[in-house]
């Protein structure tokens, strides 16, 4: 039916201007201050500072009428006497005591006008990027403004709304012809047809109340956060207040989205979730909600052209229009079914009812290839042992693993439905890949003879395709000579055709009117999976894939493991797989490392993997045994240290090398005292825990330190005690008078220890010159002088293979591990001999696994592929391209203060000022998850958590690196 008070024809601004304004405020309200617009699509808003804080002066559209406005007063004031759990407007009375008022525009028309409250705070829509948190808070923001408007009842609701999506066939009758190009405005009828027609069946079940209409990004304020993200807080603006469909507040608000997440439209999930844990919704408001977010979509982009084309100079009309079109082809490129099948899942809820009974239909079919008993169920996921060594990249690789197993059983082989499979995971992508299988594929013997699972009808053949509809939905298998035509009607058990090449694909869809892909994202999989269900009874196998829920086995974790073990990550994804420098979860998706420096030579190295496998074999016991690697590892690592240091210790971890150094020391020079540098971190055992002073790692370390540890500042030229150029000349003299002040005690130093890049605070380099100026005032005193190179040696800065070669300095001791084992527990010390000899005299020593078989062929063969793959020269040249890169980051974004390191030992620090050096500690935190959002693995580190560390495998490319590095832009520019 046509409108009564058609918007279309009262849409132009009120013709209001700020001299204006600022006249009315004075003679209605008294109120006096300097007066500035504010951005409104159709009315005219005001902000008018006052010394009593600022006011918002509203004139109303022609349009409205007076009694929407005062309805939309009445429902701030009902909200203002509950605890609704957001701020919102409060209407203030005139000078006659009145809250509505009238005034006459230029064009002598009566518009209806208030003042009310200013609700402070940042605008949302100035945001980029929505993250997950943000996204839930506007979703519970829209929940508990339809709980406070639930059961508010006012003459003024009546009045029809532009954007009331109860009257959008209306709407867009009357705006549709604003949208100039043909073909657009034609995809816009159809899409909005299309919708209408999905809610036809379930119209007159949905609830109705007043709703606000407008939580969206560009209605709401709020505060920002430790991370500086703006957590929703207040609705600004109540001007499309009307009685509507409850779900439509949620549709609205779902649009609002869209607009920041077009890549991902189920970005929107966390916002249903939150509303609904609000406002439960129905299982007609799950059926009808991306309906009306469609109808969102098409009444903003046709009334965003109608207003543009009105009211040209109005750019809060003008402006949206782009992104307003992206929400609606987001919106439109989504099948109803499967948004409706994916919020199902999200939110726990039952499967729609006509997508249950073909369920139960397809349970009753027959054996589709009768034929065919128990076929071979092949493993293409990320944990399938036939996809080691990188075999997974060749997309090739699922038909040679299906005919092999095929070959080997001497009947079919078959895939797994609802598998995540590694083959179909994408390197180096920001965006999430499709890997979980809709179908199933299949190797047959020729000829193998094919019926029809169901009672059904032909839809279509082409060539070797058929499609069968049936009340279990339409079933579609590839690959087939067949002996039907379209049309036909057939039988259970009917003659569909035969086997023809061997290679057959199936799939079945509840909806004969979606066409599915092959493969769904981890965000779809629960949704399309109800779509498109388990075909193991037409196959006489069951070929479902076991569901992962990493959820669980991390709760699992939980209760078994000590708390103090820490994971990365809150939510974190579960790794099962690692290939070069890429982690794989059990969903598919692939990560870029860096943070594995652990992993020197890369996962999953097949030349270590065979050695580890050939020497397990062999032998493994402990190193008191003679045996042929362990001289053989040992004197590779002698002839790497500088001259004079000759003599190995193999030990299972850094700890243990770092613990067995002091102890060295304090043997061998008969004495307890180490002085250590603040900061620092060098492990968990008593002694190295002793010298481990860093705060981010434990929170007690300086008050719990035994009194034989003395302690110098960080030797930070970028935040330190000293800083600049002259950096170490500060530093150098700290650490001459500590030195001379216990000698004068008499507590000469056993040992000074420290890390010879400050891999701790994020690979900050040390000031040139003062490892020099430390070494010589130890050794001055008789100490010793221990280099921990357990992070950043052993060829990670590219430019040195030991990071104390950069001062041109020699320690006493050397510890290493980390990368030595790339991942098996190996460390080792190297000292000269005397030290080593003066220690024999306090005792024997050994560690039963360190320096085993195993751990020496494995620390071999690291060393070998470290050399002839050229992972150190590699580590120098991608080093100095992310340098590079990051430092142009740097000239475009305030918040990256420093980048520290070389090589593949990396940090990027992150302030929140760069005079005050203000960490952005929360910052850094959300900036990580963020980036694993992108595909990209990286970690906080320093002792305030603000620094990015990159330490990933040696065998990082220049392309994966350019991929981490645009992804942090990514990061910085849209925000996280």
């Amino acid at each position: 039916m046509p409108l009564e008070n058609n918007p279309f024809e009262v849409s132009p601004r009120p013709g209001v201007d700020v001299a204006r304004a600022t006249d009315l405020v004075r003679e209605v309200y008294g109120v006096e201050g300097a007066v500035s617009e504010l951005g409104s699509h159709q009315d005219r808003n005001f902000r008018i500072d006052t010394a009593d804080g600022a006011r918002v002066l509203k004139v109303a559209n022609r349009g409205w009428g007076r009694a929407a406005v005062e309805a939309q007063n009445s429902a701030l004031l009902h909200i203002a006497g509950l605890d609704a759990g957001f701020d919102a407007p409060i209407p203030l009375a005139g000078l006659d005591g009145g809250v509505v008022h009238d005034v006459t525009d230029v064009d002598g028309a009566v518009l209806p006008l208030r003042l009310l409250t200013y609700v402070d705070g940042l605008p949302l829509s100035d945001t980029r990027h929505l993250s997950p948190l943000v996204i839930a808070d506007l979703g519970r923001l829209a929940g508990r403004a339809s709980a406070a408007l639930a059961g508010f009842e006012h003459p003024g609701l009546t009045r029809v709304v532009q954007w009331d999506l109860m009257r959008a066939d209306e709407v867009l009758v009357g705006l549709l012809g604003s949208i100039g190009d043909p073909d657009r405005r034609a995809l816009v009828a159809d899409r909005a047809a299309a919708a209408a027609e999905q809610l036809a069946p379930i119209a007159d079940r949905l609830r109705v109340q007043a709703i606000h209409g407008d939580v969206t990004d560009d209605n709401v304020v709020g505060d920002r956060d430790d991370a500086g993200r703006i957590r929703p807080r207040g609705i600004i603006d109540f001007g499309d207040l009307t009685r509507s469909w409850l779900v439509g507040d949620l549709a609205v608000t779902c649009a609002s989205i869209l607009r920041h997440s077009p890549a991902d439209p189920f970005a929107v999930v966390h916002a249903i979730r939150a509303f609904h844990d609000v406002v439960p919704l129905t299982d007609d408001d799950v059926a009808a909600l991306w309906p009306l977010v469609v109808l969102r979509g098409a009444v903003l982009v046709a009334s965003g052209e109608h207003q543009a084309a009105l009211d040209p100079d109005n750019d809060s009309a003008t402006g949206p229009l782009e992104s307003e079109w992206r929400i609606f082809h987001t919106a439109r490129s989504v099948p109803f079914a499967i948004a409706e099948a994916v919020i199902r899942a999200a939110l726990g809820c039952e499967t729609a009812a006509h997508h249950a009974a073909a369920h139960d239909a397809v349970r009753s079919a027959r054996r589709l290839f009768p034929s065919v008993d128990d076929p071979a169920v092949v493993d293409l996921s990320v944990t399938s042992a036939a996809l080691h060594s990188g075999r997974f990249l060749a997309r090739s690789v699922e038909i040679e693993i299906l005919r092999d197993a095929a070959a080997a059983t001497g009947g079919g082989a078959v895939t797994r439905w609802a598998e995540a499979r590694l083959t179909r995971t994408v390197l180096d992508s920001p965006d999430e890949p499709a890997t979980n299988a809709l179908g199933v594929e299949l190797v047959l013997p020729h000829g193998t003879a094919a019926v029809s699972p169901w009672d059904a009808t032909v839809a279509d053949v082409d060539g070797t395709t058929v499609r069968l509809d049936s009340a279990a939905g339409r079933l579609t298998v590839h690959g087939l000579a067949l002996t039907v035509a379209v049309g036909s009607t057939l039988r259970a058990g009917a003659p569909l055709g035969v086997v023809g090449s061997g290679h057959v694909r199936l799939g079945l869809c509840v909806d004969p009117s979606i066409d599915p892909p092959g493969f769904a994202t981890a965000t779809t999989a629960a949704g399309w999976t109800v779509l498109c269900p388990d075909p193991s009874p037409l196959l006489g196998v069951d070929v479902a894939a076991a569901r992962d829920d990493a959820a669980a086995l991390l709760s699992r974790r939980d209760d078994v493991l000590a708390g103090v073990q820490e994971h990365y990550y809150v939510e974190p994804m579960r790794i099962e797989r690692g290939w070069r420098h890429h982690l794989v979860d059990t969903s598919g998706r692939s990560y870029v490392d860096m943070v594995n420096n652990v992993a020197a030579v890369g996962h999953g190295h097949p030349r270590l993997a065979d050695a580890v496998d050939r020497q397990m074999r062999l032998l493994n016991t402990n190193s008191r045994f003679h045996y042929g690697a362990i001289t053989e590892f040992s004197e590779r690592l002698a002839a790497l240290a500088p001259d004079g240091l000759d003599t190995v210790f193999l030990v299972n971890s850094g700890s243990e090398a770092v613990d067995l150094a002091l102890r060295i020391a304090q043997a061998v020079t008969d004495r307890p005292d180490v002085v250590a540098v603040r900061e620092a971190y060098h492990g968990w055992t008593m002694l190295s825990d002793a010298v481990t002073t860093s705060l981010y790692d434990n929170p007690h370390a300086l008050t719990t330190r035994p009194d034989w540890v003395h302690l110098v500042s960080a030797p930070n030229s970028y935040r330190g005690t000293f800083r600049g150029a002259d950096a170490a000349a500060g530093y150098a003299e700290e650490i001459r008078a500590l030195v001379a002040s216990l000698v004068a005690d008499g507590r000469p130093p056993a040992a000074y220890i420290a890390e010879p890049v400050f891999g701790n605070a994020g690979g900050v380099l040390l000031p040139e010159g003062y490892l020099a100026a430390a070494y010589d005032a130890v050794r001055a005193a008789g100490g010793l002088c221990i280099a921990d190179e357990v992070q950043v040696g052993y060829g990670r800065l590219g430019h040195y293979w030991w990071a104390h070669e950069m001062d041109g300095v020699v320690p006493d001791i050397i510890t290493i591990a980390k990368a030595m084992g790339n991942g098996q527990p190996l460390g080792a010390v190297i000292t000269t001999r005397a030290i080593a000899d003066a220690f024999a005299a306090q005792g024997a020593f050994f560690s039963s696994a360190g320096g085993s078989p195993v751990s020496c062929v494995v620390g071999l063969t690291v060393l070998d592929v470290i050399e002839d793959e050229g992972l150190q020269a590699n580590a120098a040249r991608v080093g100095d391209r992310i340098i590079a890169r990051c430092h142009e980051l740097m000239a475009r974004y305030p918040i990256v203060g420093a980048i520290h390191g070389m090589g593949l030992y990396l940090g990027i620090e992150l302030v929140r000022d760069r005079e005050t050096l203000e960490p952005a500690t929360a910052e850094c935190y959300a900036i990580c998850e963020r980036l694993r959002e992108l595909g990209v693995v990286v970690q906080p580190t320093g002792e305030r958590a603000n620094v990015l560390k990159m330490k990933p495998p040696m065998c990082l490319t220049v392309e994966s690196a350019d991929f981490v590095v645009e992804c942090l832009e990514t990061v910085l520019r849209d925000g996280w």
